[in-house]
């Protein structure tokens, strides 16, 4: 097993922890980045992505390191404090920069066959909200199962957090990571997700407003009887 955590920023605190307890119960081989240490380029809304090519984007290079990680994963963890109720900004803008992939364009079929967890912790409130932000993107990238696990850690460092609450932690990483586990290699893609790919296949055959998209779905058969999870 495969996994690549994302981590929402660059020190190691209470997200951190609870993403690396996920990924050592998983086992396998785990490739790791931190924002923005790894990459912190903010998307500069050119288009160019979308318009005509991801290979355009002015930031490409330094993150293809990246994509290419998340592409190889078969499972994606992706962690992020709580700030002000949301993902941090360098997540955002990390996020930000594969607009391109939602299944409205040019979604990766690699994505239809993965899981993916989003961790949040926060100090009060708003691990809802920020767990939305990532999972978000996920779905429209296709990922057809993704776990959401938000704790309220009533402190400010790992360190300090109480022993009930990080046995709560452990018998929930512990969970999550046995139903990753057992549907490893076996992940079905649900009706939402076929639902709404059906939704964004007739748009692309119909309206061809955007040519990148349509010559991309044409070449990959999705316009017709082919689907990424075949």
């Amino acid at each position: 097993m495969k996994i690549t955590v994302i981590n929402g920023q660059s020190h190691k605190g209470s997200t951190y922890h609870i993403g690396k307890m996920l990924a050592d119960k998983l086992g396998g081989e785990v490739t790791e980045y931190f924002l923005p240490k790894d990459f912190g380029d903010m998307c500069i809304g050119c288009t160019a992505c979308i318009l005509k090519s991801e290979q355009l984007c002015p930031h490409y290079q330094r993150l293809e390191k990246l994509t290419n990680a998340i592409d190889e994963a078969d499972v994606l963890i992706f962690t992020s404090p709580v700030y002000v109720y949301h993902v941090t900004g360098a997540m955002k803008s990390f996020l930000d920069h594969y607009g391109y992939r939602w299944m409205v364009h040019r979604p990766e079929k690699k994505m239809f066959s993965k899981q993916a967890v989003c961790i949040s912790t926060a100090a009060g409130a708003g691990t809802k909200s920020t767990n939305k932000d990532i999972a978000d993107s996920l779905f429209f990238w296709g990922v057809p199962k993704v776990y959401k696990y938000g704790v309220n850690v009533r402190a400010m460092s790992y360190s300090r957090i109480s022993d009930k609450t990080k046995a709560e932690i452990d018998k929930k990483t512990t969970a999550i990571a046995n139903k990753i586990k057992a549907k490893n290699g076996r992940v079905k893609v649900g009706l939402k997700t076929k639902g709404f790919f059906e939704i964004m296949r007739m748009i692309q055959h119909k309206s061809g407003w955007n040519e990148a998209d349509t010559d991309y779905w044409h070449n990959k058969g999705w316009d017709g009887k082919k689907r990424p999870w075949k």
